[in-house]
């Protein structure tokens, strides 16, 4: 079986995401998926670079790589962001109460 994981083709052909996606038989597949692991978070409630720096965040996102714990894109410092960008582990997802959706930040989609 494949590494890739598959998503449902999104009803708007215009909120597809990016061309990087591949589309196969109604799907498409982000090869970044094949670097998701099970991981364990490195911090429970705070952006350890903020908690480092005494800055603020509003929301946390979880590195499905290696576990970082990181500021979201609305925060000051963006921290999940630089994380994926400049460590290579583009997949987050939501580290919120309530919350389930994946974000691929090479390709800027959910997964």
């Amino acid at each position: 079986m494949s590494s890739y994981l598959f998503r449902p083709t999104p009803p708007n052909p215009a909120a597809a995401g990016p061309p990087a996606q591949r589309r196969t038989g109604g799907v498409y597949l982000d090869p970044h998926l094949s670097l998701v692991r099970p991981v364990l978070p490195q911090t429970t409630h705070s952006c350890q670079e903020c908690l480092q720096l005494g800055s603020t965040w509003l929301h946390l996102r979880l590195c499905l790589t290696c576990g970082h714990v990181g500021c979201c894109d609305s925060s000051p410092m963006r921290h999940a962001r630089g994380h994926a960008l400049g460590i290579g582990h583009p997949i987050v997802r939501s580290f919120e109460p309530g919350e389930d959706w994946r974000w691929c930040y090479v390709d800027e989609t959910y997964v």
